[in-house]
């Protein structure tokens, strides 16, 4: 799969089947509007294309605002939205960097200089409630107009629901901070996880007897806590753990997120390693402690209530083995 940052320069530019969004957590409807791109790519002999946006419209409208409370938390970092969209069949991905000259776009332009001439878009389909341009002047049926005067054909998917529930990045942010991952898992299609390199940090887990990996959050996630999870990528079988999401408010007052995992029985050094996290279940909201042992403590707790539950799915797994 191909990465652009903007849109491609002249001689890299293809015909393309594409679509355009946010694409925060590719859910399971994401999922279905891929997979119609991806027929009519086959179907056209087109490339298969993404439009997404870095960073968030609502975030950067936030932040314009200076109230950052408007801005969405992320499902995703960039990294595992592209991972999705690679393994949905997605040819190319244009990340264009959303600015004050990208949301001054009007509807005639962006359909000119960013449909037509900036990607040679020659099929299209959006969601039903897709809007485009400068202040969302542009809808569905304008856009489909403008396939007719610019020759494109435009189609519209119709919300893709959960039961009597639609499906949406939305739906995906409730559950997790709730910490209902069974329901996060019905919307996705899978479990969720959050994947990064292994980064130092302040070891002070290690001083405290829970040494951590750490990974970098850049952005304000959909969920916050303490959990039980497990790791991916650093052994043939996940690794059993606890993981500290969060701002780690006893400790450090900057308001960096960031993602610590203690891995159980866990001694190596895997600095610059690629690790995927799988969250399993939220265990208790992230606290101010007023010091260091109480904290200790409350982490030994943590810890333990991780193995029990570990201990008890085993359990439980071995028994159906026998059945």
């Amino acid at each position: 799969m191909k990465v652009f940052r903007g849109l491609p320069n002249a001689a890299a530019r293809a015909p393309c089947a594409l679509t355009i969004g946010n694409f925060d957590g590719v859910h399971l409807g994401h999922q279905a509007l891929l997979a119609q791109v991806r027929s009519a790519a086959d179907r056209l002999g087109l490339e298969a294309a993404v439009m997404t946006f870095e960073p968030h419209p609502r975030e950067f409208f936030a932040r314009k605002a200076r109230d950052m409370s408007k801005a969405p938390p992320r499902i995703a970092n960039l990294r595992d939205k592209l991972k999705s969209l690679d393994d949905h069949g997605i040819d190319r991905v244009i990340v264009e960097h959303f600015s004050e000259h990208f949301a001054a776009l009007t509807p005639e332009q962006f359909t000119r200089d960013v449909l037509v001439e900036g990607l040679h878009v020659k099929w299209l389909m959006v969601g039903d409630d897709f809007c485009y341009g400068a202040r969302r002047a542009g809808n569905v049926q304008m856009l489909m107009e403008a396939g007719r005067e610019y020759g494109f054909h435009v189609e519209a998917l119709p919300t893709v629901m959960n039961g009597a529930s639609r499906i949406s990045s939305s739906a995906v942010r409730a559950a997790l901070a709730e910490g209902d991952f069974a329901h996060a898992e019905q919307l996705l299609g899978h479990p969720y996880s959050i994947s990064g390199h292994v980064i130092h940090g302040q070891k002070l887990g290690r001083t405290l007897g829970f040494p951590t990996l750490n990974l970098r959050v850049p952005h304000r996630p959909a969920l916050s806590g303490i959990f039980i999870v497990q790791v991916h990528g650093l052994a043939d079988a996940p690794l059993p753990a606890v993981a500290s999401l969060g701002v780690r408010p006893t400790v450090e007052d900057s308001g960096r997120v960031l993602l610590e995992v203690h891995i159980f029985d866990f001694a190596r050094q895997c600095y610059g390693q690629a690790v995927r996290v799988e969250f399993l279940r939220k265990i208790r909201d992230e606290e101010k402690f007023i010091d260091l042992p109480t904290l200790t403590a409350a982490i030994q707790r943590d810890s333990d209530q991780a193995r029990a539950f570990f201990m008890e799915r085993s359990g439980a797994v071995n028994a159906t083995d026998r059945i």
